[in-house]
């Protein structure tokens, strides 16, 4: 489903607030934009129960470390990525070899495919939850509207109390969300920091003001909307010294169905895939 990535986790984990600082308690959602968000997080979660569509696609992922290029290959027992451009370049043999044997053993290793799916399934069960809980996170006013879709702005609502830590760790945002009115489905996401959020003095956890994040979403065939770029730049804290800060730009293209059952099915997919560096 839609909300079933990591992805999709970043996508709504990052819209749960903290009471903001200033006295916005007379304020309220236009009924208006109020309607259409609710319209539209029905439609996500009717998708999220309905849609077990699978596909492969390229994947362009950068963060600081590196700039990788993957063919992925999902089935209805996981996925399947494989590296084929590393940092601008195609992979040396060694990497190559490397790459294949790191794909041959996850195929084979149970263990590992039983982890990745139980961390998909939390992801899923948050995320919708999350997705659940923006009527009442934010106050929602329109922004604007065409023929194909209406764009909503949301800032913190102050009397919304968040269930727990990850909620407001993760607070403080504004931004606008866009909702295509042809089945209700939500087109972008984006959003911004507006001031540092600490907890515990900063002690617990810290996310820097002008942390920002966008997330796009389109149909990518027969109907089916996918997220296909994910743009996340925070920065900040947690438990005084590990980083919760997220700099990755992802990009997915070139969807097609795919038609493989399994991950050895996959795996043979990848294998005759014949990919333009």
């Amino acid at each position: 489903m839609c909300v079933a990535s990591r992805c999709a986790a970043v996508f709504f984990a990052t819209l749960l607030l903290a009471p903001g600082a200033l006295p916005l308690a007379a304020q309220t959602s236009q009924p208006d934009a109020l309607q259409a968000l609710r319209a539209a997080v029905a439609a996500e979660m009717q998708a999220s129960h309905t849609d077990h569509s699978i596909w492969t696609y390229r994947d362009q992922d950068d963060t600081p470390d590196k700039r990788a290029t993957y063919i992925a290959v999902e089935t209805h027992e996981g996925t399947l990525r494989r590296m084929i451009k590393l940092n601008g370049h195609p992979l040396s043999p060694g990497q190559t070899e490397a790459e294949t044997a790191r794909i041959n053993k996850y195929v084979h290793d149970r263990t590992a495919q039983a982890k990745a799916r139980k961390n998909s399934a939390h992801d899923d069960a948050q995320a919708a939850e999350m997705l659940k809980m923006l009527p009442d996170a934010f106050i929602w006013s329109t922004q604007g509207e065409t023929a194909d879709q209406i764009t909503l702005h949301f800032q913190p609502n102050p009397n919304f109390d968040p269930p727990d830590m990850q909620s407001r760790v993760m607070g403080g945002m504004s931004g606008e969300m866009v909702i295509a009115r042809d089945g209700n489905r939500i087109q972008s996401l984006q959003g911004h920091l507006t001031h540092t959020i600490s907890i515990g003095f900063g002690i617990i956890a810290k996310l820097d003001e002008g942390g920002a994040f966008d997330v796009e979403r389109r149909p990518v065939g027969d109907g089916r909307w996918q997220i296909t770029e994910t743009h996340v730049h925070i920065g900040g804290h947690a438990l005084l010294f590990k980083s919760i800060g997220e700099q990755e730009d992802d990009v997915k293209t070139d969807w097609k169905a795919s038609h493989d059952d399994t991950l050895e099915e996959a795996l043979h997919t990848l294998d005759a895939l014949v990919v333009e560096p």
